[in-house]
């Protein structure tokens, strides 16, 4: 089991080391020339949590999908309004915040003979990197880091950056199963020092960058689906699994996603999500939404509606909007519900259907749902069968409700279609967007090197 944390300065100045590129603290006499793996490892955890996977682009991303939106006059960013500056914040966090001292932890953790300090920071920046790159397309990656001696870096195009990804992986469980030099431990806040559970996420993210492929240019469903298939036979297996940062529910130290609802007191969750697990009759519904202050119901706004009484409106529950809810960066259910989807692609619906209500059961085991209950077994006599007619829209649908607030389920959509969204009236665009705007600062930084896009212009991998 893993322990909880008290508190935690993410990024003291300390613990900043940064590239010239981005962030120039080297020259700064004020700072430390190199900090410890130890002391660097957990504010790095931290920023993947509290940056990535459950802050700035996420929160976007979750109003792209129709899962939350701003209880504020429209047009807002729920219905697109973004200009390049929405952006910038988003950029940081990928870059200044993360990978930039990511990639001070690996070289540092190398040439320490810390094998598994390099790899953790590998796996951390094979996950930064592959959200980055999903949102933007072409990145700057191999020109962008200390040492390089270039302040206009290159982009990377997509495709070469998932290439990297999949060796960074490789090195990554490489160094982790070497074991040698330091061992982390209580400064290891994910998995306390676990080195078989880092090498479980490695082997997990390489099954997801290889799904995303399933329509790239040049790749085909049934290839990628079958190199996830041998990744995910060293993948995560159960919940015990699963990759999180702990928050002691204290000021200090509190959830991200209840922070973005709770501290703003702006943030509402959207009817589009809401109105989909009570038309469902989900039994997760109280666990993953609460009921309206006013009315005690389970209540949405209406994306597209506006502002209205905040009272009147639900916000998350308990098991993520709790101020002492874990940030999930990687789940177990993801790896179950892509095994799913991949033995679908390869072996058809009938052999993806014990893999797929496994899948579904296990969620609900995770939330502490009696499984054996009325309510849980309505519920998969219902949504459990797959047929050749609904197997993918239902595998997707429920990979998103057990990746709740995952910036995952914006890639599934591109991907395959699920779960439907519409498009929120608005004056910006006419579909859907389908990637991230490029930031005005690094336009006005490098804009030579920045590619022209549109938010509704799709990444390399989006062939749906």
């Amino acid at each position: 089991m893993k322990k909880s944390i008290l508190v935690i300065s993410i990024f003291t100045a300390s613990m900043l080391v940064g590239c010239k590129k981005f962030l120039d603290v080297n020259d700064n006499p004020n700072l430390p020339v190199t900090v410890s793996e130890k002391l660097l490892l957990g504010p790095v955890e931290a920023g993947a949590s509290t940056y990535i996977a459950n802050g700035n682009a996420a929160v976007l991303v979750n109003q792209w999908m129709q899962y939350c939106v701003p209880n504020q006059p429209m047009p807002n960013t729920a219905n697109y309004l973004v200009t390049t500056s929405t952006f910038d914040d988003y950029w940081g966090s990928f870059y200044t915040v993360e990978m930039n001292n990511l990639h001070v932890l690996n070289l540092q953790a190398l040439s320490n003979g810390n094998s598994m300090y390099a790899g953790i920071a590998k796996v951390l920046m094979a996950y930064t990197l592959g959200n980055a790159t999903d949102f933007w397309g072409d990145l700057p990656y191999t020109e962008s880091f200390e040492g390089t001696g270039i302040s206009t870096p290159k982009f990377d195009s997509q495709e070469s950056i998932y290439n990297s990804i999949q060796l960074m992986l490789d090195s990554a469980i490489t160094a982790l199963n070497e074991g040698k030099g330091s061992k982390p431990g209580t400064d290891d806040y994910m998995y306390s020092g676990d080195m078989s559970k880092w090498v479980k996420m490695a082997y997990t993210l390489k099954a997801r960058y290889y799904m995303h492929l399933t329509k790239a240019p040049g790749h085909t469903a049934a290839a990628q689906a079958s190199l996830a298939l041998t990744a995910l036979e060293s993948g995560m297996s159960s919940n015990d699994d699963d990759c999180y940062f702990p928050y002691a529910g204290s000021g200090t130290s509190s959830s991200p996603w209840y922070l973005h609802f709770f501290s703003t007191t702006t943030l509402v969750l959207a009817s589009h999500y809401v109105d989909s697990l009570v038309s469902r009759a989900d039994p997760r519904l109280p666990y993953l939404v609460s009921k309206a202050n006013e009315s005690g119901l389970y209540t949405g706004n209406v994306i597209g509606s506006g502002a209205g009484n905040i009272d009147f409106f639900s916000v998350p529950g308990s098991f993520y909007g709790d101020i002492a809810s874990n940030g999930y960066v990687l789940n177990a259910a993801e790896a179950d519900f892509m095994k799913a989807e991949a033995t679908y692609i390869v072996s058809g619906y009938a052999a993806a259907q014990p893999i797929y209500r496994k899948a579904v059961t296990n969620n609900m085991l995770k939330l502490g749902i009696d499984t054996s209950s009325t309510a849980a077994q309505n519920y998969l006599s219902k949504r459990g069968t797959l047929t050749a007619a609904n197997a993918l829209q239902l595998i997707i649908e429920e990979k998103n409700i057990a990746n709740n607030f995952s910036t995952e389920n914006w890639v599934d959509w591109r991907r395959t279609g699920y779960p439907a969204i519409s498009l929120i009236a608005n004056d910006n665009i006419t579909s859907l967007p389908r990637r991230f705007l490029y930031p005005n600062s690094e336009i006005s930084t490098n804009g030579s090197n920045v590619p022209s896009v549109k938010l509704t212009d799709k990444v390399w991998w989006d062939g749906q």
